[in-house]
């Protein structure tokens, strides 16, 4: 099942050098473990709420390959030239299959609510 990473980052105006090292050096600590960028520097259409930021998603071919970069050696080593210079939250989140459907979703969560209510 495919799986993601995504960040909500609130990044300077102007990049500091640090910052800039990480995004040059990202791509090669994904690659050992299928990952790539599904979303990075694009401009947000907000459409609800509000969004201050930048997302970034990054797709990998399963949970254990995205937990797999984000543990490995190489990111870990990275990660703090991001972290001390911007601030964000980032998940890590399983994806649906082709198979979902919402309705048995909602079928589930409404058979759950009748049961406490019961």
């Amino acid at each position: 099942m495919t799986a993601y990473a995504i960040a909500h980052l609130h990044p300077a105006a102007h990049p500091c050098e640090e910052v800039l090292t990480y995004i040059e050096r990202i791509q090669s600590t994904m690659e050992p473990f299928g990952g790539r960028f599904l979303v990075h520097g694009a401009q947000v259409e907000v459409i609800e709420g509000d969004w201050p930021g930048a997302l970034v998603v990054i797709g990998f071919p399963s949970m254990t390959a995205a937990r797999g970069w984000y543990e490995s050696e190489a990111y870990r080593e990275l990660l703090p030239l991001r972290t001390r210079n911007m601030a964000g939250d980032a998940v890590l989140v399983e994806g649906v299959g082709p198979e979902y459907d919402a309705s048995t979703t909602a079928a589930a969560m409404r058979a759950a609510a009748a049961a406490v209510q019961a």
